[in-house]
């Protein structure tokens, strides 16, 4: 399963820490090991279900916020860099966990995707940090995993956190705008 994992997320590369790499990693398998959901079924399944006949798949819609996250962490860092400190290896982590949970808050019927039963009670930023720290990825990275959705809205984000809810918000609102 890791070598699956390690396909799907070649931005793994990007994260600089070995302890932190692998726990992130560790965090997608035990994912797919408690998931109704198969590698593939990634590849295939729409990011939200928020938006009717959603074209985009989920792993474009991570790929691309992890890509957004990135990019912008190193704008920021080149022009406010001496004012403004960014963990770039936290925006990569927390980018890509940002969204592990959705493995859990989602199942695939009659090959459609649709809420569980689990994704019902427990939304994906609190089932992606049990996640998490369970693989014991740090605090740091967890608080955007928790902070990146609307119940972010809720906490003072920290830097990464910011960058990583809009990456995500920029590559979700769009089409939200498409569906009204």
């Amino acid at each position: 399963m890791r070598a699956r994992v390690e396909q799907l997320w070649p931005e793994l590369k990007w994260i600089q820490d070995a302890k932190l790499r692998d726990s992130v990693a560790r965090t997608w398998v035990r994912a797919l090991e408690l998931s109704p959901l198969k590698p593939e079924d990634l590849l295939e399944i729409p990011f939200t279900l928020l938006v009717p006949n959603c074209p985009v798949t989920f792993m474009d819609h991570k790929r691309c916020v992890v890509h957004i996250a990135r990019k912008s962490a190193e704008a920021m860092h080149e022009f406010l860099g001496r004012s403004l400190p960014i963990d770039m290896d936290t925006v990569i982590a927390g980018a890509i966990l940002a969204d592990v949970g959705k493995l859990l808050e989602y199942e695939r019927v009659d090959g459609k995707a649709r809420q569980s039963e689990r994704g019902k009670l427990l939304r994906h930023p609190f089932t992606g940090v049990a996640l998490a720290m369970e693989c014991g990825v740090p605090d740091r990275v967890c608080h955007i995993i928790a902070a990146h959705a609307a119940e972010g809205s809720h906490v003072k984000r920290s830097t990464e956190a910011l960058i990583v809810h809009h990456a995500d918000f920029m590559s979700y609102e769009p089409f939200q705008n498409l569906a009204r």
